[in-house]
């Protein structure tokens, strides 16, 4: 489904990935981890075209992202859900306006089906009755709450997380991993999130892929990386465990 080739990025001097290669299996949650600044985020924005590679590709559903016509591009990006790390929300609009703008910008739905559909992506992800509040009124955990509800409302085939529990206490934290969870089983969407908490990377993936000096050193299951000798697996294991 998702297939990263040999994917190259600098910006300036800095060479942030020097030859990234995986592949995304259907169905599954796979969690990138790493230590802060190693490039994650950058990896997760060349997956739906936000950068462009140096080298390498990337293909979704057998299309190359980054070297398709913008229209392509962007009817692509349809099949993306992404909860940025920050929840990305707009101060100005109000909850409601926030999760209803894609459908607004990419659908011809009435006003009323996307009332009934931000209602119905609300309560997916455990939230009622707060349409009329302004990202200023909500908690972190709210926020991000909403970014997923914002991420989920055009129905995504993939849903990309940057950071899920950044920036929420701990008991959050596990709530949107459980969250997550609960997404992935009931909706069967195809799932990849870049973290460097490794409490949330164990629960939530299927399989783990270290990104380290700019490469995927590791990829496999909870049960691999933490049977691996790795010296590059062990050290991050033991600063973040």
């Amino acid at each position: 489904m998702i297939e990263v080739r040999g994917v190259r990025k600098s910006f300036n001097n800095n060479q942030v990935l020097r030859g990234v290669s995986f592949e995304v299996m259907e169905g599954e949650t796979l969690v990138i981890i790493g230590k802060s600044g190693c490039g994650k985020t950058v990896l997760l924005k060349h997956l739906i075209g936000l950068i462009e590679p140096d080298e390498g590709d990337i293909v979704v559903d057998g299309i190359v992202v980054n070297r398709v016509k913008r229209e392509e591009l962007l009817e692509l990006r349809k099949r993306f859900g992404m909860l940025f790390q920050s929840a990305a929300l707009f101060d100005s609009l109000s909850v409601e306006e926030n999760i209803a703008l894609p459908l607004k910008e990419h659908s011809s739905m009435s006003k009323e089906t996307i009332a009934r559909k931000v209602k119905e992506k609300l309560a997916l992800v455990g939230l009622e009755k707060i349409e009329h509040l302004k990202p200023s009124e909500l908690s972190g955990g709210m926020k991000k709450r909403v970014g997923l509800a914002r991420a989920l409302v055009l129905e995504p085939s993939y849903l990309l997380f940057d950071e899920p529990t950044t920036g929420v206490d701990p008991i959050m934290a596990d709530r949107i991993n459980d969250l997550i969870i609960d997404l992935q089983n009931r909706l069967k969407v195809t799932a990849i999130a870049v973290t460097h908490d490794l409490r949330s990377a164990y629960k939530i993936g299927t399989r783990l892929a270290l990104l380290s000096e700019g490469r995927i050193g590791f990829i496999g299951t909870l049960a691999d990386i933490k049977n691996s000798k790795d010296p590059a697996v062990v050290e991050f294991i033991r600063g973040y465990g």
